[in-house]
C-alpha cells in the first residue's frame, strides 16, 4: 500500500512553505500527496430561493477559480518534483472537511500551513491548526 499525506493548502506563505516541507517528506517517503483546500462555508443560512440560485452560481464559480489559480500551479510544482498528487477541492468547515478527506483518502498524515493569528483571537475563536491537531485520526504537522 503506497504511503498518502494530505496537504491542506490555501496560498498563504506558511501554506507555501507547507507544499515544500511535504515535497521533501514524500521524496522521502515515497508518498503520494492529495492537495486538499477548503472554502470556508456555512450552511447555516436562511435564503430565498433566488438568493440561494446567486449562491450556487457564486459557488461554482469560487470552485472552477481555485482549481485554476491555486491547485493547478500546485499540481504542477509537485509533478516537476516527481511526486504522484491529486487535488480535492470542497467547501465546509476546514478543519472538518480535512478530516474526511483523510478519512475517504486513507491517508497517513496531515500537512498544514500555520496562518499567524494574534494569541487573543485563537485563544477566542480557535485555529484551523488547533482544531485539526485535535481532532485528526493522524498525526499533524504544522509548519510555520
Amino acid at each position: 500500500m503506497s504511503k498518502k499525506l494530505v496537504l491542506g493548502f490555501d496560498d498563504s506563505e506558511s501554506a507555501k512553505a507547507a507544499l515544500d516541507f511535504a515535497i521533501t517528506m514524500a521524496k522521502a517517503q515515497g508518498a503520494e500527496v492529495i492537495v486538499a483546500h477548503v472554502l470556508e462555508w456555512s450552511p447555516y443560512s436562511f435564503l430565498t430561493k433566488e438568493e440561494l440560485e446567486e449562491r450556487h452560481m457564486r459557488r461554482k464559480e469560487e470552485l472552477a477559480r481555485a482549481e485554476e489559480a491555486l491547485l493547478k500551479p500546485v499540481l504542477k510544482q509537485l509533478a516537476d518534483a516527481g511526486i504522484t498528487a491529486t487535488t480535492v477541492l470542497r467547501y465546509g468547515h476546514i478543519a472538518d472537511t480535512l478530516v474526511e478527506i483523510i478519512n475517504e483518502n486513507k491517508a497517513q498524515q496531515v500537512v498544514i500551513g500555520r496562518t499567524g493569528h494574534s494569541a487573543l483571537s485563537s485563544r477566542i475563536f480557535g485555529s484551523v491548526a488547533g482544531s485539526l491537531a485535535q481532532a485528526a485520526p493522524v498525526p499533524v504537522t504544522i509548519v510555520p
